[in-house]
Formats: C-alpha cells, sequence, structure tokens
C-alpha cells in the first residue's frame, strides 16, 4: 500500500493535540530519502541551500529554479513527508502575478505541497493572493535571512518592546492571511511563547527557545557535515565531518597503496564474457 503524504490539516492538528513537530532541511534526493524513513513529517527544502550546498554567504542568490531542481529531488525522494518550498529572493515582492507564477512553478514543476516565504504585515497581502488561489502558505518572521543587509547582520530579533509588538502583529497578520503555520527565527523565547499562544496555527522555532510547537534546523548543522560551523540553536547530534573525511581518506590511501580495487569489485572477462 502506497504511504500517504503528511497535510497542511494534519500539521495544524498536531497544534491542538499538543505534539511537537519535528522539521528537517533537505536539498537533495538521497537525504530526503533517508530523512522519510523516520518519524519527522516536514521537510523543507530552504533556501539555505545557497550557504549549506552552493557555497554563498547568504541566501540572496538562490533562485527559482535552484529550489524547484532541488525540490523536484526531495519529492522524488519521499512518499510521506510534507514539502515545502522556500519561495527565493525578489520570487514574491514584486508583484501578485509573478509570485502566483512562481509559486506554481515550485508546486507544478518541483511537486511542493507548501511553499515559505518571510516577512510579516507587508506581505500578508501577497499570502492572501496565494491561499485564495489554492497555494498553501507557510510564513516565516523573526530574523528573515534575505532581508540580512537591511537587518545589518543575523542578530537575534524583538528584543525591544516595540519591535515585540510589531512581530507579534507580523504573526496575527499572516494567520489571518491563511497561512498553515510559522517559522520564528532568532527571537527571545518569551516573545516566542507569547506569540504561540495567541496563534491557532503552529509556529515552527528555530532558535526560538522552547515555547514553540515544533522545530525546523538545517541537516548540514544538526549532523555536523561543515566542522567549521555550528549554530548555537542547532543540536548536537553528529559529527559527520570526522567521519566522512576519515572515509575518505581511507579510500584514498587505498587507491594510492594499490590496495583498491581488489579481485572482489573486479570483474573477470571468463566469467562474464557469457553474459555479454
Amino acid at each position: 500500500m502506497t504511504a500517504r503524504r503528511i497535510t497542511v490539516h494534519q500539521i495544524q492538528q498536531m497544534k491542538l493535540k499538543q505534539e511537537p513537530i519535528a522539521m528537517v532541511t533537505a536539498y537533495d534526493y538521497t537525504a530526503a530519502k533517508i530523512i522519510d524513513t523516520t518519524n519527522i513529517p516536514m521537510v523543507l527544502v530552504g533556501d539555505s541551500m545557497g550557504q549549506v550546498v552552493l557555497g554563498f554567504d547568504s541566501t540572496i542568490p538562490v533562485t527559482v529554479e535552484d529550489i524547484v531542481r532541488a525540490t523536484s529531488a526531495v519529492v522524488r525522494g519521499t512518499k510521506r513527508c510534507l514539502v515545502v518550498a522556500d519561495m527565493p529572493f525578489l520570487s514574491y515582492q514584486i508583484d501578485p502575478n509573478t509570485t502566483l507564477k512562481n509559486a506554481g512553478k515550485l508546486i507544478q514543476e518541483g511537486g511542493a505541497q507548501a511553499v515559505k516565504l518571510e516577512g510579516g504585515l507587508s506581505v500578508a497581502p501577497i499570502v492572501k493572493k496565494l491561499t485564495e488561489s489554492g497555494v498553501a502558505v507557510m510564513g516565516h518572521i523573526g530574523l528573515t535571512p534575505q532581508s540580512v543587509h537591511q537587518l545589518g547582520g543575523y542578530r537575534v530579533q524583538g528584543k525591544s518592546k516595540f519591535t515585540a509588538n510589531q512581530l507579534l502583529r507580523d504573526a496575527v497578520s499572516l494567520q489571518e492571511a491563511g497561512v498553515f503555520s510559522i517559522v520564528l527565527e532568532l527571537i527571545p523565547l518569551e516573545l516566542a511563547k507569547e506569540i504561540s499562544s495567541n496563534l491557532d496555527i503552529p509556529t515552527i522555532g528555530i532558535g526560538a527557545g522552547i515555547h514553540c510547537d515544533g522545530q525546523v534546523q538545517v541537516f548540514h548543522d544538526i549532523l555536523g557535515l561543515d566542522p567549521d560551523f555550528r549554530p548555537k540553536h542547532s543540536g548536537n547530534y553528529a559529527d559527520l565531518s570526522s567521519i566522512v573525511k576519515r572515509a575518505l581518506q581511507n579510500y584514498s590511501d587505498e587507491v594510492t597503496g594499490r590496495k583498491f580495487p581488489g579481485h572482489e569489485q573486479s570483474f573477470s572477462w571468463s566469467k562474464d564474457k557469457k553474459n555479454d
């Protein structure tokens, strides 16, 4: 029997049942296939691929085509997870028609079940246009990486009373516009608690503390794939960089030492010729 994908309705029901929601990023088929064997219900094809996959210093250079290609790979690697695709920088801020066209690409060509975009009150009309058109949308407020230059770097947001109230208004406006959940990034845990308690939809935290309805982390961060970068908000679940490095060094040593390949990795003409 073919597994059915988790729906946005099921994600919303998890908040009502007080079931914490785990979410992780993925950018390729192999990672997605592994994630799909766990009980993680949601996968985000994040524009964080700009840093962890493409080697940029921010998410800003990531294009719609980059996300479409990665999303299609993740969708092929999953049967159960709800796949959410990020809308990249300037893919939704120009005008409603461009926004619908780009969201349509992520869903029709990429195969995503939902899209995510950054911003609060300023993007609420765009979100409403998408949701009224039948697109499932996840919001994202707090630190919004696509606005990193405007924000002056990757800093905790909502620390003052004014900015905290602004973020609360942003969250409510997104809920009213029809988002099914909201990512809260790098905000004080007290503010995350207030926002979460004022919303009927799930909040998904990243660096937002213990009171969110769920958590999202970057695949490469939680697995320790970059030995030079481990953000404070990321859990320490593995140190794969050292394991991968050791495996590659062992492979190189065996090749240069003429130990690999051996007979067991080779094909014999006398044995295999009859199968031509």
